[in-house]
């Protein structure tokens, strides 16, 4: 019998059926599953659990998945905390970009399911990243007609 500490998952939503699949998906002998529901809570539990994995939702209360993953990399760049592993969990593929620059180590697009889910966070642990959709820089020029610069000459 191990007597070893599971690794703790800390999940920031406030839908209990996505903290439910998630949960169902990911605790065991070896992994706890911990929630908040406000993205407020999160940096207070990083800091009090030394979760492996937060899992956060692009909604959550008043202060959303983007917002807490930039919160909490700016904690990190200040040293206040350890370098945190962070998979957000969108609503459509449209919200790709803004995972991204938010600075995720990965993001699933709901609905989800637990083999993706588990695939996620076993690449995310392992020191890799995963993504879904297409995280490229939007086009600002979508014709190829870069605007020439505007000189404005006074009288």
């Amino acid at each position: 019998m191990s007597t070893s500490t599971p690794q703790i998952i800390l999940v920031a939503t406030d839908a209990d059926e996505v903290f439910d699949g998630i949960d169902a998906a990911l605790a065991d002998s070896t992994t706890q599953v911990e929630r908040v529901t406000a993205g407020r809570e999160v940096l207070a539990a990083v800091r009090r659990l030394a979760p492996a994995l937060v899992v956060l939702d692009l909604q959550i209360g008043n202060m959303g998945g983007v917002a807490t993953c930039m919160g909490l990399r700016n904690e990190e760049s200040f040293g206040r905390i350890e370098l945190q592993n962070i998979l957000i969990l969108l609503d459509r593929s449209a919200d790709v970009f803004i995972a991204g620059r938010a600075g995720a180590d990965g993001w699933l697009i709901k609905p989800l399911n637990s083999l993706r889910l588990r695939k996620a966070v076993q690449q995310i642990l392992s020191g890799g990243t995963y993504t879904e959709g297409d995280a490229e820089p939007l086009e600002t020029d979508p014709v190829g007609t870069a605007a020439d610069p505007v000189t404005i000459e006074t009288a």
